[in-house]
């Protein structure tokens, strides 16, 4: 079902009998009549198409003017459609149309019998509505930039204060605790070390003291890291991201395949943060076993697999990080499958629309 737009509607409605009154003024013939009534009628699609809607009333225009008398009236629907095209910066066409129109006037005027003189004047007339019609366009589209440009630069502040609160949060984080556990684990590798050099047996205390303080570290730094990151996160930077998990004794693979290409900054964020979750949860639940990282450029989606050789998982109930997973791949309209192996392990699959609209 075809939904009218009732201001359009209106506006050919009141335009339609504007020159109907005129035309019943002026005596004008059914020809004249029809040519008023399919420039009133194809002004419905000023806000669609308006170079065809303007090049298709101003012949009606001119025709009615050749035909009929030169009124200046049945020009309303092209001076309105003239506002249309120079608001979408069509200016040239609306440059020739408005000539045209003028030299057009101008002979329609000069058969009907008034001196050129007159008919110039009565035609300046004419083009001065034109203009008037332009410049409104002009100013309406410059005010629509303006708008759009500080929203843009709106935005733009909002996200360099981000970024400012992100790196302030990054060094108070760093300040007050990266020294302390510093100091722990140093102290409690002190401990150990003395203890094994005198030959005592270390206790297990001292053991997991230091067991959770290189944790805690690992922890700090990758939240650091995140903090530190912007916000737009490239799948370019995977190879860079795998390669810190083997560094940090994870063994990973990375298999890339389609053809790479880039996405929006939503797909790419959520496929990258996926990534990073799971080879966290494998390096703090699968003891460090190997990991597969597979991201697949499809036609439609992008498809991301992590899975690991581990024991599979000890419990059902999802963790943090699997549920931040999947209200990522949900806000983009996608479908995270997690669980299992087919081979044993644990495996995560997110299916990402490549428009990375909801």
């Amino acid at each position: 079902m075809v939904r009218l737009h009732l201001p359009d509607v209106a506006l050919v409605a009141g335009v339609a009998a504007v020159m109907a009154g005129n035309a019943a003024l002026t005596g004008a013939g059914p020809l004249g009549y029809a040519l008023l009534a399919v420039s009133a009628l194809v002004l419905y699609a000023h806000r669609l198409a308006p170079r065809t809607v303007l090049l298709l009333t101003g012949a009606c225009a001119l025709a009615y003017a050749l035909v009929e008398s030169p009124e200046v009236i049945a020009s309303l629907p092209a001076l309105i459609t003239m506002f249309s095209v120079v608001k979408n910066g069509h200016n040239p066409l609306a440059l020739m149309v408005t000539f045209v129109l003028e030299c057009g006037m101008i002979a329609a005027l000069i058969l009907d019998g008034q001196p050129l003189v007159t008919a110039v004047k009565t035609a300046t007339l004419m083009g001065g509505w034109y203009i008037a019609s332009a410049v409104m366009g002009v100013v309406f589209r410059q005010t629509e930039e303006r708008a759009l440009e500080a929203e843009r630069t709106r935005e733009e502040a909002a996200l360099r204060r981000a970024g400012e609160e992100r790196l302030r949060i990054a060094r108070e984080l760093h300040d007050s605790l990266t020294h302390s556990i510093s100091i722990i684990k140093v102290q409690t590798g002190v401990a150990i070390h003395l203890a094994r050099k005198r030959g005592e047996e270390v206790p297990p205390a001292l053991l997991a003291i230091r067991e959770a303080g290189g944790e805690a570290m690992r922890e700090l730094r990758a939240t650091l890291d995140v903090l530190r990151e912007p916000s737009g996160n490239s799948l370019e930077r995977l190879p860079d991201l795998v390669e810190r998990a083997r560094a940090a004794g994870q063994p990973a693979t990375l298999t890339i395949g389609g053809e790479p290409r880039k996405l929006s900054d939503e797909v790419e964020q959520a496929a990258y943060r996926i990534v990073q979750e799971a080879l966290t949860n494998v390096s703090r639940h699968a003891g460090g076993a190997p990991a597969t990282v597979v991201v697949d450029y499809g036609p439609r989606d992008l498809v991301v697999r992590v899975e690991d050789e581990g024991p599979g998982p000890t419990h059902d109930e999802p963790g943090v990080g699997l549920i931040g997973m999947r209200e990522r791949v949900t806000a983009l309209g996608g479908r995270l499958v997690a669980g299992p192996g087919a081979s044993g392990g644990f495996a995560v699959r997110a299916d990402l629309p490549v428009g990375g609209e909801a």
